[in-house]
């Protein structure tokens, strides 16, 4: 008869497990990217004879992961646009750095308030079998929506301990690849990085991971590109998973 299904290899000698949020908890990847291109594409039509932003290829190389305003400037240092930093209460717009984030902001805020955001199946099926063998997990996020989102997906319990991008800024934290987000998370799970892993689908979030010192780094491909497995592992993937299910296995008895 068969049981519940038991931990991969690479999982059972770690202690803690720290998730990334946005395309590894829940589908929400698509929907920052469709907000970065609305806001970038209005900063380069105000400074002509730019192509427009990719919500593929560029918002992996520049923004997945990262802080909003280190990855507004990331993409736009890109294309030769030094903008000034600019305030922290600057209005949306394409005048400054600031401005743009906050237009990103401003646009991911209203696709909210009019689609719900799912979770990825396979990553709460490991949610649940991590919990019922009593390992601790973490949500991290550079994102200030992770938490309101986790709770709209009703998988906030699963989770013993979230840093999100309001944390980061409370704490002051650098972004990724930074690693202070996940051994921050670690810290508040009582377990050290080494005993930690990291499950992270961003380029900038499996570098902080290796720079971390963590105990296992996987990386999620949901893209299946020709490139994209192996650039996380040259970012320090030990371990590349088109989903985190995959770290799962059936077993029998449990």
């Amino acid at each position: 008869m068969t049981g519940a299904p038991s931990l991969a290899a690479p999982l059972r000698s770690l202690r803690a497990v720290v998730f990334d949020t946005d395309g590894v908890i829940t589908d929400s990847a698509a929907v920052h990217a469709a907000a970065w291109k609305d806001a970038f594409d209005a900063a380069l039509s105000a400074a002509g004879g730019q192509r427009p932003f990719d919500p593929v290829d560029d918002y992996l190389r520049y923004v997945d992961g990262r802080a909003r305003e280190d990855g507004a400037a990331a993409f736009l240092r890109s294309r030769g646009l030094e903008l000034p930093l600019g305030e922290v209460d600057d209005a949306p717009g394409t005048a400054t750095v600031r401005a743009v984030a906050a237009r990103k902001d401003e646009l991911f805020t209203a696709r909210l308030r009019t689609r719900a955001i799912a979770t990825w199946p396979g990553t709460v099926r490991l949610l649940h079998a991590l919990r019922d063998r009593g390992v601790p997990c973490a949500a991290v996020s550079a994102s200030r929506h992770a938490t309101e989102l986790l709770s709209a997906a009703e998988v906030l319990g699963l989770f013993d301990a979230v840093v999100d991008g309001n944390e980061a800024r409370r704490l002051e934290l650098p972004g990724k690849p930074d690693p202070a987000l996940f051994v921050e998370a670690a810290r508040r799970l009582g377990v050290p990085p080494h005993d930690t892993a990291v499950v992270e689908d961003a380029l900038a979030g499996v570098e902080a991971g290796r720079r971390g010192g963590f105990g296992l780094v996987v990386g999620v491909d949901r893209t299946a590109g020709p490139h994209s497995a192996a650039a996380l592992r040259r970012r320090g993937a030990d371990v590349v998973v088109s989903d985190p299910g995959e770290l799962l296995r059936s077993g029998e008895g449990g």
